[in-house]
């Protein structure tokens, strides 16, 4: 899967099912790592796959925190994902989707190694 564009900008809106990021619009979930955006083929969290995680393999070593915003409000990722992001040794931090916009910006500001996975909201 090839970024949408490369380096990690910080989230100027979400809601209306999708993200504004770097005066962009884009619809859906997505995921902001620090290679680029990809498009997260989910619509709730409980649709998170390991396969659709895989964006998230390629910086393991390069985050600190993996932010994931649930959507309306806080869920839990399907056993086998939570199991896959384990086995890279990522702990991840699970928060509704405005919650994890907003501490996502915050990490960004202080030039921290984060990541999100952010499924979109109304």
């Amino acid at each position: 899967m090839r970024p949408r564009f490369g380096g990690q900008p910080l989230i100027d809106a979400y809601g209306d099912f999708g993200f504004r990021l770097g005066e962009q619009r884009f619809e859906g979930s997505i995921i902001v790592t620090p290679h680029g955006l990809y498009p997260l083929p989910a619509a709730e969290i409980g649709e998170v796959t390991p396969g659709s995680l895989q964006s998230v393999t390629e910086c393991a070593g390069e985050i600190d925190f993996l932010l994931i915003g649930c959507g309306p409000s806080f869920g839990r990722l399907p056993p086998a994902s939570a199991d896959f992001l384990r086995s890279l040794r990522i702990t991840p931090d699970l928060m509704d989707t405005g919650a994890a916009c907003r501490t996502y910006n915050v990490l960004r500001a202080e030039d921290r190694r984060v990541a999100a996975v952010l499924i979109a909201v109304a």
